[in-house]
């Protein structure tokens, strides 16, 4: 890395939720233009480094270099892989928004809907499997939800700043209104009684995932359309709500691609 493209800041980077964490989700936050401003720790070296650095000068970015305990100390006990950036807050959109884009694509639209998630490692890893898969956003309510923080943002590696994710107020008046543009609400719950390999994926519809504990509400669970059950050969397991969903979010993108594969 040459020390010359970058001033020494003498005073701690910023802390707050408008970090970004991650070589990963700086990467991406980066191709989008949504960085204001990049800490770095010296010495650090790779592909994706230097991808960082370059797209940096070409947006004409400060490059700020911290000490290493600094961006430890702002990552809070993740990995922040030598690299920190500040952005604008996430831009979140509105359900209207959302339905929107939906209106606007060629395939079925495919969403998630998450019901009071609380651990930012689940809704970060869920994100980053919806991406993968070509869901095309997710729902959150307003209160008493993890919120688009740095944390969620670096286990989604990048993933956030290429998904949409709608905030509503209500997450049952957001069900209505969804229901309205022709969705299919899907419950994701332990005694769910339709196994997630039958269930029709096909048609617009959204996956609703519970909080950690306690799952689906109970006026939400009534308002789906149908509640889908992972089996399980052990009796007394269970998975937690991110690998749940991946489980039937990667069922219904091989459904709806038309995979096979016995070949």
């Amino acid at each position: 890395m040459n020390g010359k493209r970058a001033k020494r800041n003498k005073g701690e980077a910023p802390a707050g939720e408008n970090l970004i964490i991650g070589r990963q989700a700086v990467l991406e936050a980066l191709r989008r233009g949504r960085l204001e401003r990049l800490y770095l720790s010296a010495g650090q070296k790779g592909e994706t480094m230097e991808r960082i650095i370059r797209l940096a000068g070409k947006q004409k970015l400060p490059l700020r270099y911290v000490p290493r305990t600094e961006l430890n100390r702002l990552a809070a006990g993740g990995k922040h892989q030598g690299v920190i950036a500040l952005g604008p807050p996430f831009n979140y959109c509105t359900l209207e928004e959302l339905l929107e884009r939906c209106g606007a694509l060629t395939a079925a639209p495919f969403l998630v809907m998450l019901d009071h998630l609380q651990d930012p490692q689940n809704f970060g890893s869920l994100m980053r499997t919806a991406a993968a898969a070509g869901m095309h956003g997710m729902i959150i309510p307003q209160d008493r939800s993890v919120k688009i923080t740095p944390a969620v943002r670096k286990v989604a590696a990048g993933a956030a700043e290429r998904l949409p994710v709608a905030r509503v107020v209500n997450l049952v008046g957001a069900v209505e209104q969804l229901k309205e543009k022709g969705f299919w609400i899907y419950g994701a719950e332990a005694d769910g009684s339709l196994p997630y390999y039958r269930a029709d994926y096909r048609g617009p519809f959204v996956l609703a995932v519970g909080s950690e504990g306690k799952g689906l509400s109970r006026l939400l669970r009534e308002r789906c359309d149908g509640i889908i059950s992972i089996p399980m050969h052990d009796q007394g397991g269970s998975l937690n709500a991110a690998v749940a969903a991946a489980v039937i979010i990667y069922a219904a993108a091989a459904q709806r691609g038309g995979w096979d594969i016995r070949r």
